[in-house]
């Protein structure tokens, strides 16, 4: 049974680092595009980062571009979320996604993780 598990959320201060992990079993991640989407409390599911499956090719929301990376492992069968210069507004649940995306939008991604909570405050 495919189950994806995030982890790495954390408290940090504003301009700190996290690396967020996205770990799958039952399956394997090399076989589809991975993304991360985050929601903040009564807000919407925003797409974050998405990844191919190559990881030839990544796409960034204009708002964490040039401070995040995606990048993954497959031999590790995990995908990351490098987040550098956090900052408050970056608080969020954080989700890693599986399925077939060119366009990074999340209903094209069919198994989703259950988060990790990243807060981000001094």
């Amino acid at each position: 049974q495919l189950q994806l598990v995030e982890s790495g959320g954390d408290l940090v201060q504003p301009g700190g680092s996290l690396r967020l992990s996205c770990a799958a079993s039952g399956d394997t991640l090399a076989n589809y595009d991975i993304g991360w989407f985050r929601q903040a409390p009564g807000q919407g599911r925003e797409r974050v980062s998405c990844i191919s499956r190559t990881g030839g090719s990544t796409d960034y929301a204009n708002s964490v571009k040039g401070r995040f990376t995606i990048f993954r492992d497959n031999a590790e069968n995990t995908v990351y979320l490098q987040m550098n210069s956090l900052k408050p507004e970056d608080t969020a649940v954080y989700f890693c996604a599986m399925g077939f995306s060119r366009l990074c939008n999340p209903g094209d991604f069919g198994s989703w993780g259950q988060g990790t909570q990243v807060t981000v405050s001094s």
